[in-house]
């Protein structure tokens, strides 16, 4: 993680996980303002915004690309805030937004991941990121750095 991120991600704490993971995503996602399909085919935008409401011709601003964002955090950070069953740091929160917002609520909530920090094994859970490093079946270079930053701020604050 480079020292820009971290302060920055320091700076957004008092906003709580959604701010963070806010900050947190554009750095890991990248911005693309013009739509593109990902690795795996997905046609997608901004900061991995995907959904059948990409205009496949238009170039989005930061603006927008923000607004995307902000929204397609919402049912990430509700499922966080419903699945997880022990106290967390707002850092692990945020990890674990971020951690969902790539691979689904749904694979989130029945991980391994979720179980192990749900019982009380909190360094297990963030360790489990590590293992989610694949898409379309092949291990991604940017996946492994991107479980590494989630992983390192999942263990912030404990």
């Amino acid at each position: 993680m480079t020292a820009s991120l971290k302060k920055k991600l320091s700076a957004a704490v008092a906003g709580g996980a959604m701010a963070i993971a806010a900050v947190l995503i554009p750095s890991l996602e990248g911005g693309e303002y013009k739509p593109y399909r990902d690795v795996v085919g997905v046609l997608t935008v901004c900061y991995g915004h995907t959904g059948p409401d990409i205009i496949p011709d238009k170039t989005y601003t930061e603006t927008e690309c923000k607004a995307l964002l902000d929204k397609d955090l919402q049912p990430f950070a509700r499922s966080v805030e419903r699945s997880v069953k022990v106290p967390a740091s707002e850092y692990q929160k945020a990890a674990l937004i971020s951690f969902s917002y790539n691979v689904g609520v749904k694979a989130f909530e029945s991980s391994t991941l979720l179980k192990k920090l749900n019982a009380g094994d909190s360094r297990g859970a963030c360790d489990e990121m590590r293992r989610w490093n694949k898409a379309g079946g092949k291990v991604w270079k940017g996946l492994i750095n991107r479980r590494e930053v989630e992983r390192e701020i999942c263990n912030w604050g404990k």
